[in-house]
């Protein structure tokens, strides 16, 4: 079982989603655990406050490092996270993830979804404001992930589109799971010359005057294949 933890402002923007697949699915399997944790509930005082304004000017608010760090404690224990800050993300277990969303991360891919897939514990940390104190990102995460260069109001849809992504590969959620081994950007398709997914098509045959190509319908199996690697990662201009 992968257990997921995530930490938001906004927690109802994901609940929506994990009533639906793939999450869904691999709760009723008991593949995947979804905990959300609203980062108010860990405020410092009695108004909520998460956030505050950053040493040196700006525009805008940073979230605090203390009610991340509370949040944290709340998942993996105090002492563990104290032992991170003193000694090092290395003392985390491999298993164990836990990761801020930033434009400032490695961009994600499908080769770390597979990687995340494989452990046992993932946390996320849903950014929000003009930020989040860089101490999160330099002591309490293993990981700093962005999903694209371009700027979001907040981490929630990043979190999201990981936990989607990292749910649809673990083993056992999808019905068919031979579909995530020739997918577009798969351990399988990156040892082909080729990395995105071949075209497909479905009835009709024709279109409004748009027609299947006619080696997908001719039957012969060695030729289709021979056409679905020849317009793997073509969009158009097909033969």
């Amino acid at each position: 079982m992968v257990k997921f933890d995530i930490i938001t402002l906004f927690p109802q923007l994901f609940t929506e989603h994990l009533a639906n697949l793939p999450f869904k699915k691999a709760v009723e399997k008991n593949l995947a655990e979804y905990n959300l944790w609203n980062l108010r509930n860990f405020s410092i005082n009695k108004y909520g406050s998460v956030d505050d304004e950053p040493y040196g000017g700006g525009v805008g608010m940073i979230l605090m490092v203390e009610p991340i760090f509370k949040a944290l404690s709340e998942i993996y224990g105090r002492e563990e996270m104290e032992k991170m800050i003193k000694n090092g993300k290395h003392t985390i277990e491999k298993n164990r993830k836990i990761i801020v969303l930033s434009p400032r991360g490695t961009t994600f891919n499908q080769k770390k979804a597979e990687e995340l897939s494989k452990c046992n514990e993932i946390s996320l940390i849903c950014g929000r404001y003009e930020g989040i104190d860089a101490r999160v990102e330099e002591y309490l995460a293993t990981d700093v992930i962005s999903i694209g260069n371009y700027i979001l109001s907040g981490g929630e849809i990043p979190a999201l589109a990981i936990m989607e992504s990292v749910t649809r590969i673990i083993p056992g959620v999808l019905e068919k799971e031979e579909a995530t081994k020739y997918e577009s950007f798969s351990s399988f398709s990156r040892g082909k010359s080729k990395f995105i997914e071949y075209p497909q098509y479905t009835r009709p045959e024709n279109f409004l005057g748009l027609k299947v190509p006619n080696t997908l319908l001719s039957g012969n199996h060695k030729e289709i294949e021979r056409w679905r690697k020849n317009n793997s990662g073509k969009f158009n201009n097909l033969q």
